[in-house]
C-alpha cells in the first residue's frame, strides 16, 4: 500500500538486515560464528537473569521483611516479660508452620 507522494522515497530506505560478507575477507566464518554465539550465549543469559529477578525480587524481599517484623516483634515483647515471650514464640511457631503448610497444599494442589 503507496502513500501519494512516495514516489521518490526509495532513495531513503534502508536495509533492515546488512548482506554477509564474502568468504575470504580476512577471518575465518567459523570463528565469526563462534564469536556469534558467545556473545549471543552472554545476552540471553542476561535477559533469562533479568527475567528471573523480576520474579524472585519480590519474594527475596517479603521473607526478609516478614523474618524482620518478627525478629522486632519478639524483641518487643521479651521487654514485657518472659511468660508472654514464650507464648508468643509457641504461638508464631505455630502460625508460620500452619500456614507454610497451607501455602504448599495449595501449590502443590495447582501443580496436579
Amino acid at each position: 500500500m503507496e502513500r501519494p507522494g512516495d514516489e521518490h522515497d526509495d532513495c531513503r530506505t534502508v536495509p533492515l538486515l546488512e548482506p554477509k560478507h564474502a568468504h575470504g575477507e580476512g577471518r575465518n566464518n567459523k570463528q565469526e560464528e563462534d564469536e556469534e554465539e558467545v556473545g549471543s550465549l552472554g545476552r540471553r543469559v542476561l535477559v533469562e537473569s533479568k527475567k528471573l529477578w523480576v520474579v524472585a525480587g519480590p519474594s527475596i524481599c517479603a521473607r526478609f521483611s516478614t523474618f524482620g517484623v518478627t525478629v522486632i516483634s519478639q524483641a518487643f515483647i521479651g521487654h514485657v516479660g518472659a511468660t508472654e515471650l514464650a507464648g508468643y514464640a509457641l504461638v508464631s511457631t505455630v502460625l508460620m508452620r500452619f500456614s507454610g503448610g497451607i501455602l504448599v497444599t495449595i501449590l502443590s494442589t495447582h501443580y496436579t
